[in-house]
């Protein structure tokens, strides 16, 4: 396997961890693919929240511009009593795990519907239809009611929204409809795709990671914004150690997340010629 951490320039990059208004991204999925095409990107991964609504519109973009769209997906699952992001990439049977993903969109909505039911209870009147048009019809998740706060005046931005009202332990705060890591990893695999442990930092060490091999664990993303160098070398180590694949990706929200820009991240395309194996191995076709 290519050694994450080898210098050189590869002959090009991709972005294997972006969202869209499909989910709390602020472009669609169409000019989600037009900015990775932009960006000089060989291959892009569409992987909103919970959702893959987005992708048929992200794929006849990317066909019409030849650039290879990676459906793919975010989950939000639970390991033991924490939450973690697991990724689906390379999805093949797009409907197929939608149509199980909509049952959750159900829980979201309630969520959501309580987390403003409690900031009315404390004498903070923003309203669901302002959620749902945050949402613009897309997975509703916290970011959108924290938005709808900003929108509203009732904070002064998203940080503030958390801390005061909805992050975990706070007032409005609501948790969420479980699904363990292990079913995640079985939907995804079920759907054609493969699974990788999405931005696992200082959480990614030996004792994590073994369970979750066990359980068909595929691939760990080595880059993403929030990783320290240290944190990549150790991933990268590990990922070679348990046989799985490398990722990576700017984890980009368009405008609505400064700091984070398409491509940055610098993912060879050899990365994705190695989850390009592990998927035929999936699928029982010669590699």
């Amino acid at each position: 396997m290519t050694n994450p951490t080898d210098a050189g320039a590869p002959a090009s990059y991709v972005d294997l961890h972006a969202h869209s208004t499909a989910s709390d991204g602020s472009l669609p999925p169409a000019a989600a693919v037009q900015a990775a095409h932009a960006a000089g990107l060989s291959a892009f991964a569409l992987t909103d929240h919970d959702t893959l609504a987005g992708i048929a519109e992200a794929q006849a973009q990317a066909d019409a511009l030849g650039l290879r769209l990676i459906p793919g997906v975010e989950l939000s699952v639970h390991q033991g009593g924490d939450e973690v992001h697991l990724l689906g990439l390379h999805i093949r049977d797009v409907n197929a795990l939608q149509d199980r993903l909509e049952a959750f969109r159900g829980f979201r909505r309630r969520r959501a519907e309580q987390m403003v039911e409690r900031l009315n209870a404390a004498s903070v009147p923003v309203t669901f239809d302002s959620v749902l048009e945050q949402a613009a019809g897309g997975a509703i998740g916290r970011p959108h009611v924290a938005r709808a706060l900003v929108a509203g005046g009732w904070v002064k931005d998203l940080r503030e929204a958390f801390d005061r009202w909805l992050g975990a332990g706070k007032p409005a705060y609501v948790d969420k409809e479980r699904l363990e890591i292990a079913d995640g990893i079985a939907m995804i695999h079920e759907a054609g795709g493969i699974a990788v442990y999405a931005h696992p930092g200082g959480d990614g060490r030996r004792e994590s990671i073994e369970p979750l091999v066990a359980a068909g664990l595929d691939g760990i993303e080595v880059r993403h914004p929030s990783h320290s160098r240290e944190d990549e070398l150790r991933l990268a180590s590990l990922a070679a150690f348990f046989g799985l694949v490398v990722s990576g990706g700017s984890d980009w929200h368009g405008a609505m997340q400064g700091g984070r820009v398409l491509g940055a991240m610098q993912v060879p395309a050899s990365w994705l010629e190695l989850q390009d194996r592990r998927v035929r191995e999936r699928r029982g076709i010669g590699a």
